[in-house]
């Protein structure tokens, strides 16, 4: 029987903070493959948090391999390497540190988009889709846009066939959101939905083709477009 959940102080992150937990209770063992993490309403009323922080906590925990979701079943927990990586997650998330994160993810996005393009399979495909599907809503469930963005980046690293792309990936799942929530800050929804779109599908297409030359390049640039739309220089030398 897992312990029981805490209540998360404001101060915190609090998706990372509620991630952190079920993580430790997975390596841990108190939460085993094939377990059933409570429901988000459930959730939502023990860590006294809305149901938006629930959801991107599941998020970083699909990401970083934990989990799996089940449409209208739950989330679950799955067998997974036995190593794995979960960064500190006390830094913070200002100018100095989005930049550490995009010198670190600049390489591995730009690899992974070339890897996939060369070793994707149909699935990878659809699952792309149906991300960039969600990722054009732009009525009350537009949020769910910002989880897609970050779930076709897993798809990628997932077609790539090598584990320490998912599992790199995942362990900056939850910069990777902020950066993600800070460019939705500070542009128009329609805008930001239609540039992001843009780009996402430029990534799709050239995967789709098994263009690995054209898939990197569509990736550069996205990582570009990324950074730029959250005012942060930086350079680029591959």
């Amino acid at each position: 029987m897992q312990d029981a959940p805490t209540q998360i102080l404001r101060t915190q992150h609090l998706p990372a903070r509620i991630a952190a937990q079920f993580a430790r209770q997975i390596q841990q063992g108190a939460l085993k493959p094939g377990d059933r993490l409570p429901t988000e309403n459930a959730m939502s009323r023990s860590f006294g948090v809305s149901r938006t922080v629930i959801r991107e906590a599941i998020a970083q925990l699909r990401n970083e391999g934990m989990i799996e979701t089940r449409q209208g079943v739950g989330a679950f927990v799955i067998d997974r390497p036995t190593r794995h990586i979960r960064l500190d997650d006390r830094a913070d998330s200002d100018g100095h540190a989005f930049r550490d994160l995009f010198q670190l993810r600049v390489p591995l996005e730009i690899e992974a988009a070339g890897l996939a393009a060369a070793g994707h399979g149909p699935e990878h495909l659809r699952q792309m889709d149906a991300a960039l599907a969600r990722m054009r809503v732009t009525d009350d469930s537009a949020h769910d846009g910002i989880l897609a963005d970050l779930e076709f980046h897993r798809i990628i690293a997932a077609a790539t066939g090598n584990d320490y792309f998912v599992q790199f990936l995942g362990a900056v799942s939850d910069r990777i959101l902020q950066t993600i929530v800070r460019s939705r800050e500070r542009i128009r929804l329609e805008e930001i939905v239609a540039i992001v779109e843009r780009e996402h599908t430029a990534v799709r297409d050239a995967i789709a083709a098994r263009d690995p030359v054209r898939a990197r390049a569509a990736m550069r640039a996205h990582m570009a477009g990324s950074a730029e739309r959250i005012a942060l220089r930086v350079e680029f030398y591959l």
